[in-house]
C-alpha cells in the first residue's frame, strides 16, 4: 500500500533502476505517516561515508504529538540497504552520472520502506515529449470511449 508518492521523479528523470530500502523513523514521524502528513515531492537521496540518507522528505507533526518530543519536519532520515547494495550505487552515482531520487514510501510487512530510482536527468525536449505521450494517450482513451459508446 503505497503512503507517498513523488510523481515529479518520473517527469524530471529518467528512471534506470529501481530499489528498496528501510527507513529509519522516530515514534511521532510513523503516527504522523499514519496519519498521511508526509510529502515526497522535494526529496533527494543522498551518499554520505557509504550510507544512504533520504533529504527533503517532509513529516508534519500531528498536533497532539509529545510535549517532551521536538518533532522536525524536514530532519535528514537514514535509508538502510545491504552494504554490496550501497557499494554498487556509489559506484555508478559516482562514475556515471547518476543521481538516486526516491519515488514512493510503502508499507511492507508492518514497516515503512522507501522505493529509491537511479536516474538520469531529462532534458527541456524530453519532458515536452512525455507530456505529449500523456495527452496523446488521455485523447485516445476518450476517442475509444466514445467510438464504442456510438456503435452501443
Amino acid at each position: 500500500m503505497s503512503i507517498a508518492e513523488n510523481r515529479r521523479a518520473r517527469y524530471d528523470y529518467h528512471i534506470e533502476e529501481q530499489f528498496e530500502a528501510g527507513v529509519v523513523l522516530s515514534g511521532w514521524e510513523i503516527k504522523a505517516i499514519r496519519a498521511g502528513q508526509v510529502q515526497l515531492t522535494d526529496g533527494y537521496v543522498l551518499i554520505k561515508d557509504g550510507e544512504l540518507f533520504l533529504i527533503g522528505c517532509r513529516i508534519n507533526a500531528l498536533r497532539s504529538a509529545s510535549t517532551h518530543v521536538t518533532p522536525e519536519a524536514d530532519r535528514t532520515k537514514k535509508l538502510l540497504m545491504h552494504k554490496a547494495e550501497i557499494k554498487r550505487l556509489v559506484g555508478k552515482v559516482e562514475q556515471r552520472g547518476f543521481t538516486l531520487v526516491p519515488l514512493n514510501l510503502h508499507y511492507k510487512g508492518g514497516r515503512v520502506k522507501a522505493d529509491i530510482a537511479l536516474a538520469k536527468g531529462k532534458a527541456q525536449h524530453d519532458k515536452r515529449e512525455t507530456e505529449k505521450k500523456r495527452d496523446w494517450e488521455r485523447e485516445k482513451g476518450q476517442l475509444m470511449r466514445h467510438k464504442v459508446s456510438a456503435k452501443g
